[in-house]
């Protein structure tokens, strides 16, 4: 299955209620333990049979007792996806990075102060600073920001001050410019009240050597790397970005140009990679690599990535070889098909080091499906991002369901509501393109008004992941 074409899937739009039904019924059975086979794969080398528990139970995406295969329920394979991220060994995945580079990182160790904030007495104003009870001499030298401590003050003495200037020792509060006035003689009045230490920030206001400012997995934001400059950071300790390697297989890819000689265009090459680095990845390397069941074997092998994307050739065709590849390496299936619409031909899959495989449909928007439904939670766990509150609107519209299969939809936010979007099927990338979010749409379907969970996309969002950078 390959970006663009419809080998693999049709969209429940695409289905009257019997066809859906019958779909569901007649799913293809794929013996998903990968068990050794005679001549099967480079040297014939086994793959053991599936342990039993708890483990295999999440390997097979259910708890079933037959040996036949059976989608795994979207909310499932989410979770799946969440907690395999969550394995990844602490120790490997730990850096030190300078601050520049360290937007959209998660903090593997807390923030603590290394200095008192402020560090010294500051003026919170531009004005004066005042000594005892007024009106004031006021000095020839005034004090600005970024010099060394200057003299202390006298009881009915003044100084003209900058806003973050050191303040002088023995200084009562600082006269804001507007609230004071010269008079002939030169002398400093005060036109309104004035407080002991007003519109002084003392040393330690906002924190002491030592203390805790962020704890541990907290997201690396502008504001962050603002704080820990002022805490006096140079580097951070954080978790690295997971890096992504990303496969685009099919024969009938073009790269560039118009659709001609039963060719189209990829659509997947230029979408895929800056939303894995939105969802906090780095990409190491995009490859085509046509239907080639040697070429994806020896990209995979050869690959140090933590998590192999492919797209395309997650079904069971004679150019699917996604499926042959993994029982080739002895990888274990922990998604193999999810009850959602469109995508379900996706699978994750764990590698023998410990490292992870999503396969990922050919279709754009059942791609996009797979990537919101497998790759997220686990790029988000690898890189110890936290999870985002989910939340609830009420659908505009309503919207039709598979029987038995979650659907996802594209939709506009509109004030409190949520408007589903045409030009929805697996293979169309127009009703995403307009979208701000995913509705979650239970089997059945749901009714006009009806509270349906959204899946924001990441440059709908005000946050960290609007970087595509």
């Amino acid at each position: 299955m390959t970006a663009g074409g419809v080998r693999d899937e049709r969209d429940a739009d695409d289905l009257d209620v019997d066809e859906a039904l019958a779909l569901v019924k007649d799913q293809p059975r794929h013996d998903r333990s990968y068990p050794a086979r005679a001549g099967h794969g480079s040297g014939g080398d086994h793959v053991p049979a599936p342990a039993s528990g708890p483990e295999a139970a999440e390997r097979h995406g259910h708890a079933d007792s037959h040996a036949g295969h059976k989608a795994t329920p979207w909310p499932d394979a989410r979770a799946i996806a969440a907690r395999a991220g969550r394995r990844r060994d602490p120790r490997d995945a730990t850096v030190s990075v300078p601050l520049a580079d360290a937007l959209g990182l998660s903090l593997a160790a807390p923030l603590t102060a290394l200095t008192d904030l402020p560090s010294f007495d500051t003026s919170a104003m531009d004005g004066w600073a005042v000594a005892g009870p007024g009106p004031w001499d006021v000095r020839e030298t005034g004090v600005l920001a970024g010099h060394g401590e200057p003299a202390p003050l006298v009881d009915g003495e003044a100084v003209r001050i900058a806003t973050g200037a050191r303040v002088p020792a023995d200084t009562t509060a600082v006269l804001r410019s507007e609230h004071g006035r010269i008079d002939d003689k030169g002398r400093l009045h005060a036109t309104r009240e004035m407080g002991t230490g007003q519109d002084i920030r003392p040393r330690g206001q906002e924190c002491r050597t030592g203390d805790q400012l962020l704890p541990a997995g907290a997201l690396v934001t502008p504001a962050v790397l603002g704080l820990a400059a002022a805490a006096g950071y140079d580097t951070l300790t954080a978790v690295r970005r997971p890096r992504v390697d990303l496969f685009v297989l099919g024969d009938e890819l073009l790269t560039e140009g118009l659709p001609h000689d039963g060719l189209i265009r990829d659509a997947l090459g230029p979408l895929l990679p800056p939303w894995l680095r939105a969802l906090g990845a780095d990409v190491t390397a995009v490859r085509r690599l046509g239907d080639d069941a040697e070429a994806l074997h020896t990209a995979v092998t050869t690959s140090d990535a933590d998590l192999i994307v492919t797209t395309g050739g997650t079904a069971s065709g004679p150019v699917d070889h996604v499926h042959p590849t993994l029982r080739r390496i002895g990888a274990e299936l922990l998604v193999d098909g999810v009850k959602v619409r469109p995508g379900h031909p996706m699978l994750l899959a764990r590698l023998k080091d410990g490292r992870h495989l999503v396969g990922l449909p050919g279709n754009p928007l059942a791609a996009v499906s797979g990537l919101l439904t497998l790759a997220q939670p686990l790029v988000r766990a690898l890189a110890a991002h936290p999870v985002p509150e989910g939340y609830t609107l009420p659908l505009r519209d309503a919207v039709h369901g598979h029987p038995y299969d979650t659907r996802l939809v594209p939709v506009v936010l509109r004030g409190d509501q949520a408007v589903p979007l045409h030009y929805n099927g697996p293979a169309m990338l127009r009703g995403i393109a307009a979208a701000d979010a995913l509705a979650v749409v239970p089997p059945g379907g749901a009714q006009q008004g009806q509270e349906t969970e959204m899946l924001d996309l990441p440059w709908a969002t005000a946050g960290i992941g609007v970087c595509f950078t």
